[in-house]
């Protein structure tokens, strides 16, 4: 979550209330589709997002407890800033 690709690529999917496909990404990053799918690669192996192959395509879907690891991680990051 640390790149601002793969930002940009977390916000695109919380704002679809579908399914998006890889080639989609493109309109949102300004990057080229092999980094775009570099960073989809590293946001499916963090489990971060879902994928479903549709014939050539494939589609991604934030992972269904994404919401509460994100919590959870806010959370351990606002304790380590009142920390310091």
């Amino acid at each position: 979550m640390a790149d601002p690709v793969r930002l940009a690529i977390v916000r695109e999917l919380l704002a679809c209330a579908d399914s998006v496909c890889a080639c989609d990404f493109t309109a949102c990053c300004p990057v080229s589709q092999p980094t775009v799918s570099h960073h989809l690669k590293v946001l499916r192996e963090a489990g971060l997002v879902t994928t479903e192959r549709r014939g050539t395509y494939i589609y991604y879907d934030l992972a269904p407890d994404f919401a509460k690891r994100w919590s959870a991680l806010s959370a351990s990051l606002s304790g380590l800033v009142a920390i310091s």
